[in-house]
């Protein structure tokens, strides 16, 4: 079986405003009248004015603002916990994009960065970590974390850390060995703790809590903890997890190469169910509309009941999914599954039952991801090495771009960035 690239096979503190509501009483004299009749000794003296009334109370201070984020963050491969690839704030992307900067790595960039802060982080096929700004691309600290890898990082916003899966860190490698995850710190890229795997990873990791979730290719699945990489519990599968995990209800889902979906209690690591698929699963899972959805090598993508594992549905196309799927609730249209195949199409599925609502002939085969920001779901094709959008609803082209393979885009909100098969592009 052909495998692409190096896997296959492998958040303005505003001035405190003090209103001051002190209510000013208005003292009215009483107006006694005097009287003659049978009157009452005290009634020659008025009586004395009601007391003045005291003043209002001041409203509590108002909290000070946080400080708006720099941008949206795009903490881990997939955008959410759930891996749907749905970044619903991307409108802005209905038009015209030009090249603001760009960086040209050197290496292939199989998978796409994370955003945190204006920065992006990523590792490239040479196990190379590193930073750019996002306003210019510069470049504010690389390390090297291995020696070969294939996997997108992941933040723990809380211990200001990055995660690195690696294939190999055996000095020269030049394919998948020991593996190993690396936390190295967001700000200098200094490696805080790092823990060895006995076989390589290409499964993007996952952050939730204090727990950063891992499989590798002899099919273990990993919770590490964050801080520290103390293991908290490990899982033995029937195949190599290649594809990354999922993350919804206290629960992770992934596929393997033994052709089954897992999911486990994210706490402990114990089995919840497992369902059996047609071949391998190198697709990362999406997690949405009670369903977990993964592409498999048999040339299906498939829907199972994310509380049972039961099958919902299954659609086949014609080739191998090594893709992994978008989903989105389009506004029109409703839930939708978007995904690639190494057939040269790209689909739209209904969520619910499976059915098509269109296809789109792609010119080459697709392996990486689809992304979806706003109204355009973005892929890359490895025939045409290009990078395209198209209309969530009818599946026009509204865009192309000369450059890309593997998982297209991703933003902070203000601008898009293009990742083509060994440079990075920041879209305008």
């Amino acid at each position: 079986m052909p495998s692409p690239g190096l896997r296959r096979g492998l958040v303005a503190v505003a001035g405190l405003l003090l209103t001051t509501g002190v209510a000013v009483a208005v003292l009215v004299p009483h107006n006694s009248a005097t009287t003659h009749h049978r009157r009452d000794p005290a009634a020659s003296v008025a009586p004395a004015p009601p007391p003045p009334l005291p003043p209002a109370p001041l409203p509590p201070p108002r909290p000070k603002p946080r400080p708006a984020p720099a941008d949206d963050p795009w903490p881990l491969y997939g955008y959410n916990l759930a891996r749907t690839r749905f970044f619903p704030n991307g409108a802005k992307f209905d038009r015209p994009l030009h090249v603001g900067w760009k960086l040209q790595d050197g290496a292939l960039l199989e998978f796409p960065p994370v955003i945190y802060d204006n920065t992006l982080y990523f590792e490239d096929a040479d196990g190379s970590a590193k930073a750019l700004r996002t306003t210019n691309g510069h470049l504010l600290w690389q390390s090297k974390a291995g020696t070969v890898a294939a996997a997108s990082p992941a933040l723990d916003l809380r211990h200001k850390l990055v995660f690195f899966a690696l294939l190999s860190t055996t000095p020269g490698a030049k394919a998948p060995g020991n593996g190993a995850v690396v936390a190295v710190s967001m700000k200098t890229g200094k490696t805080v703790w790092s823990r060895s795997l006995p076989a390589g990873s290409e499964s993007s990791p996952l952050v939730h809590g204090l727990s950063v979730f891992l499989g590798d290719q002899g099919g273990t699945v990993y919770s590490f903890r964050t801080y520290d990489g103390h293991l908290n519990w490990a899982f033995q599968a029937g195949g190599a997890v290649k594809g990354g995990v999922a993350f919804a209800h206290d629960t992770i889902y992934f596929g393997d190469y033994g052709a089954h979906v897992y999911a486990l209690n994210a706490a402990d690591g114990q089995e919840i169910w497992s369902a059996s698929g047609g071949d391998s699963f190198y697709s990362t899972p999406a997690v949405a509309f009670g369903r977990v959805y993964i592409g498999s090598t048999s040339g299906a993508v498939y829907a199972f009941w994310a509380n049972s594992g039961a099958t919902s549905w299954t659609a086949s196309t014609g080739a191998y999914v090594y893709a992994s799927p978008a989903v989105a609730d389009v506004p029109g249209l409703g839930p939708t599954v978007y995904i690639g195949s190494y057939d040269g199409s790209f689909y739209a599925y209904d969520a619910d039952s499976g059915g098509v609502r269109w296809s789109h002939a792609a010119g080459g085969r697709i392996d990486g991801s689809a992304t979806v920001l706003g109204n355009v779901v973005y892929y890359s094709d490895l025939g045409s090495n290009r990078t395209a959008g198209l209309d969530l609803r009818t599946g026009r082209q509204v865009f192309s771009f000369p450059d890309g393979e593997f998982s297209p885009v991703i933003t902070d909100s203000k601008v898009m960035f293009l990742i083509g098969y060994s440079t990075i592009y920041q879209m305008l």
